[in-house]
């Protein structure tokens, strides 16, 4: 049984790609703060809504799904009900695995994941992490819960805070651009949703372009950049604009903010 406590957005996310994956909603429970989110979630997907106190007595693996800010009055809540030989699993941004095992039972394997919102078209992109108590068979069930709605990366805890700012936000960043390139797309006259499907096919033919080919992205870019062409031009304005500084200081910015979201 997997539960997931704290079915927000995330949460829900998650909740839907496992059920796609093949897993019987009878397999899956969850909890929320809201009555009627609960009843939205059961009738939308037929999955238990319990408490966070039945979930941790009930449930082989739990998945942590709350804000960080939340995360210590979940653990101060569940701990007393947490039995043995559970796995339990955080997804909350910041959140580091000392953190959860310190206010669980003594040993629990702990798994940190930041993953992000195209799990709801199974192209997430997971990073997962073992806390000291995890090991490889800890990781390998963490993996097969994610690897169904995307790609599952292992790396070091230490880069989590990194991995959140750049895959966990970064969808927010290709929507914040294709938002721009629709309005220039206006700009130039083009009816809006002409300029959408072009900016959405184009970006859906360079991601997979960019995974296919093996190439590096200068060599794809330099591809479409003719000397004293029209694609030039504009990178000539993207660099005279700092674009890229702006890029690098914006994940940065959000690798703090998620610094200061866990500590606070």
């Amino acid at each position: 049984m997997i539960a997931i406590l704290g079915a927000g957005k995330m949460g829900e996310a998650l909740l839907s790609g496992v059920l796609r994956a093949g897993r019987r909603p009878a397999e899956l429970m969850a909890t929320v703060r809201r009555e009627e989110r609960g009843a939205l979630l059961r009738e939308r997907y037929g999955v238990q809504i319990v408490t966070n106190v039945e979930a941790a007595r009930t449930a082989s693996t739990l998945v942590l799904a709350v804000k960080p800010q939340d995360m210590g009055a979940l653990l101060d809540e569940i701990a007393p009900h947490v039995p043995s030989g559970r796995l339990v699993i955080s997804m909350a941004a910041g959140i580091t695995t000392s953190f959860v095992q310190d206010r669980l039972p003594a040993d629990l394997p702990v798994v940190r994941v930041m993953s992000n919102t195209p799990v709801l078209v199974d192209e997430a992109m997971s990073v997962i992490s073992a806390g000291s108590h995890a090991g490889e068979e800890h990781l390998k069930l963490a993996e097969e819960l994610l690897s169904p709605v995307g790609k599952v990366l292992r790396i070091p805890e230490s880069l989590q805070d990194a991995a959140t700012a750049l895959s966990g936000s970064g969808p927010a960043y290709f929507y914040y651009l294709v938002e721009a390139m629709v309005d220039a797309g206006i700009l130039l006259g083009m009816p809006r949703a002409a300029a959408l499907e072009m900016v959405i096919q184009s970006a859906v033919g360079a991601a997979v372009m960019l995974r296919d080919s093996g190439e590096h992205p200068v060599l794809l870019r330099e591809a479409v950049t003719s000397p004293g062409g029209t694609t030039i031009a504009a990178i000539r304005e993207l660099e005279k604009h700092g674009v890229r500084a702006a890029v690098l200081e914006a994940i940065e910015a959000a690798r703090d903010r998620g610094r200061e979201l866990a500590g606070g």
